[in-house]
């Protein structure tokens, strides 16, 4: 599973200092404009206070600095072939309400596609209550990432034949989860993993045949496939 920060529409990769030098605008009576150092270090601040320690962290500014996009990653003990994240955006000039998504993969991107298995929204108004935001957000993270792990753990052992797989492979195209050309290549993979981890013909080793193939997708296209994925595999 992939966690992304996915960088394509002039936005650039910067490091959490520098989100301090970017300008704040001046408030108005109907928008509150949150800095971006603030959220970033006040995830960072939540997640050591709830005993999450953060392995990775990423950051992208679109050009003039108003948006703000970031990936927080999170190591599970036991669990070396995935991450749990947490993903966030924010923005100064009322484009983008502030968000935050939780789940094992998680989509950030520059041209606003913005998804996992759980998201957050609230809009810079005045009565905006950031400080309370995150903690939301982190309160559903234990639980989501609990129910996330029991089902891949559930996928690992339900075994599936050719057959079985050929069958829910030509479902995921009649639902648009991939397009109907990539029936082929999905199945492929299957056949033959490119990953020793997923030699074992289960139903997990199936939903990572797809998602081999969904690295090719733009960001909004495969944010699609992930989605009708994971209601197609029981994950969400």
């Amino acid at each position: 599973m992939q966690n992304s920060l996915i960088l394509h529409c002039g936005a650039k990769r910067v490091s959490r200092n520098e989100l301090m030098a970017v300008p704040t605008p001046m408030p108005t009576r109907t928008h509150r404009p949150v800095p971006h150092i603030h959220i970033a270090e006040m995830i960072a601040h939540e997640a050591k206070n709830r005993g999450y320690s953060i392995t990775s962290e990423e950051y992208g500014l679109s050009k003039e600095g108003e948006k703000m996009f970031g990936v927080f990653r999170f190591h599970p003990e036991g669990h070396p072939e995935y991450s749990r994240a947490l993903g966030f955006r924010n923005s100064h000039d009322k484009s983008l309400a502030v968000g935050l998504t939780v789940g094992l993969k998680v989509l950030v991107c520059d041209n606003l596609c913005f998804g996992g298995e759980t998201t957050i929204h609230r809009k810079h108004t005045s009565g905006i209550e950031i400080e309370n935001l995150i903690p939301e957000a982190f309160d559903g993270l234990t639980h989501q990432y609990i129910k996330l792990e029991r089902n891949v753990d559930r996928l690992k052992v339900e075994m599936i034949s050719l057959n079985e797989a050929k069958l829910l492979v030509a479902k995921s195209a009649e639902i648009r989860a991939i397009p109907s050309c990539d029936i082929l290549p999905v199945l492929d993979e299957f056949r033959e993993p490119q990953h020793e981890d997923f030699k074992e013909q289960n139903r997990w080793s199936l939903y990572n045949s797809f998602t081999e193939i969904a690295k090719k997708y733009s960001p909004p296209r495969a944010d699609l496939c992930y989605r009708k994925l994971g209601t197609l595999f029981g994950l969400i």
